[in-house]
């Protein structure tokens, strides 16, 4: 029993409690939604329903956070608060003004809608970061730069290289390029923007950066000459060429894994003197060539220098015209040994220098050397080449001499006629031969065939004849053949 009044009192007591409460309106909070930082701007909040003998607090805050206080106004009577802020970064967002009765308790408090509020700050200070790392890049790798700006906000970004718009690879405040090639290298700058009610325009440019991309050095090609000194020693000049690559390049000469020699130029080749010895295998060169980003490599070659040697052997092709004329000539000089032959040509015992009004040499070291020529009359003489070691012209190989004019040249060999003329009296013998078999074969097949059917034809004739209309009166026979004896009596009397 003392439990069931006990619960009826603390029912009355809440609803009285309840009954005593009052619910404050939400305010209304009013203010510009775009201010340029620095700028003072005001912020007004209200009650549309003031309660009467109540005093009520109006602050301003930002929605996330209640721990910083943006101003405070109390209204007595229902005044509208009037918050005047001088315009800061941290003021950017939503807004929200709280009513509170600041002597009643009972009175919970209300939020007004939230204002957005958008701070523009002019911007400054751009900079360029490489976040990539170097200004200094190979063909292949990738770029990425960054724009930084000290303030600014909102803040929109152009990128320029060489004074030209970026457009692959800008992304905002990020620039990436995959792949860089020698066409990215240049000046790079950031423009960074922005406006305040589209009157106004703040820009900041970054200083200029330069992007470099070096070309990867290319593998080398590998070669060598031989000189002879006073001494009358000799030598391979190596030459290690790579046609691509930025400098400085440092070329490297191996023979097998020996480092022979090094050297970094600022030119795409470099050359190595290495002792020879002639007719004596020396071992492999190869040329290795690095400008930072990855070394390169030549292929091998021996080192071997062999002297000129052996009879030299010249021949001859040409080509033939519509008329089956000759109208060209190619002479070919090889020696039969040497790896630096050196070849030169001779009319009537005069050289001819590469080139002259009828002729053409190419030389196609060390197979051989090819001497062209038109057919004319200027083309008579006797020709022959020598071969010499291009780097010692004391040993000298002579060809065998080879006399040409142009009727020399379109005269038949008497061996090919009598080749062309037995071919043609074979022929002609094996078409009679053909023939007359035939002719024999052609006789014996039809005479056989003729004589049956003649035999078949009296057979059946003599089958069919009627020999009694053939009887005649012996008397009458007999004096017909004695007249004819009579007839030929007479004759040979008158004879």
């Amino acid at each position: 029993m003392f439990a069931s009044l006990f619960g009826v009192f603390l029912g009355l007591s809440c609803i009285c409690k309840d009954s005593s409460q009052s619910t404050l309106g939400p305010p209304l909070l009013f203010g510009p939604s775009v201010v340029l930082m620095g700028e003072v701007a005001e912020f007004t909040c209200e009650l549309p329903t003031h309660p009467k003998n109540e005093s009520i607090l109006l602050q301003l805050y930002r929605e996330d956070d209640r721990n910083k206080l943006l101003g405070e106004y109390t209204s007595l009577d229902g005044e509208v608060a009037v918050f005047p802020t001088v315009i800061q970064p941290h003021h950017k967002g939503n807004l929200e003004c709280v009513a509170k009765a600041q002597n009643n308790s009972n009175m919970q408090p209300t939020v007004s809608k939230v204002l957005h509020l958008k701070v523009v700050e002019p911007v400054t200070g751009a900079e360029i970061d490489i976040v990539s790392g170097l200004s200094e890049l190979f063909e292949g790798e990738s770029l990425e730069v960054r724009c930084i700006v000290s303030a600014g906000d909102p803040v929109s970004f152009k990128w320029l290289r060489n004074g030209g718009h970026i457009h692959h690879g800008a992304l905002g405040d990020h620039l990436m390029i995959d792949r860089m090639t020698s066409e990215d290298s240049g000046s790079y700058m950031c423009v960074a923007t922005n406006h305040f009610n589209e009157t106004q325009v703040y820009t900041s440019n970054s200083s200029e950066v330069v992007i470099t991309v070096k070309d990867v050095v290319s593998n080398p090609d590998i070669s060598f000459t031989v000189v002879k000194d006073d001494s009358h020693n000799y030598f391979a000049m190596v030459t290690c060429q790579s046609s691509s690559g930025t400098p400085p390049v440092t070329f490297s000469l191996y023979n097998g894994t020996q480092l022979v020699a090094n050297t970094t130029v600022e030119e795409g080749n470099a050359i190595f003197k290495v002792t020879l010895v002639l007719d004596t295998h020396l071992g492999w060169l190869q040329c290795q060539a690095d400008n930072g980003h990855r070394v390169a490599y030549s292929p091998w070659i021996p080192l071997e220098v062999v002297s000129v040697g052996g009879p030299v052997r010249l021949h001859y092709d040409h080509d033939v015209g519509e008329n089956y004329a000759v109208i060209g000539l190619r002479f070919y000089c090889q020696a039969t040994k040497g790896s630096h032959p050196q070849y030169q040509w001779f009319l009537n015992k005069t050289r001819l220098h590469d080139r002259g009004s009828f002729y053409y040499i190419v030389h196609q070291p060390p197979e051989r050397s090819i001497l062209l020529l038109p057919v004319g009359k200027s083309i008579a003489g006797t020709y022959n080449c020598e071969v010499s070691d291009s780097f010692d012209n004391s040993t000298t190989i002579t060809s065998k001499r080879w006399y040409l004019d142009r009727e020399a040249v379109n005269r038949l060999p008497v061996l090919v006629v009598a080749a062309v003329f037995g071919c043609f009296t074979v022929l002609v013998l094996l078409v009679f031969i053909w023939c007359g078999l035939g002719v024999l074969l052609r006789r014996r097949t039809y005479g056989e065939e003729t004589l049956l059917e003649m035999e078949a034809m009296v057979a059946a004739y003599e089958g069919e004849l009627d020999w009694s209309d053939f009887n005649e009166d012996e008397e009458v026979v007999k004096a017909a053949r004695g007249a004819e004896f009579d007839q030929t009596s007479a004759a040979s009397v008158e004879d």
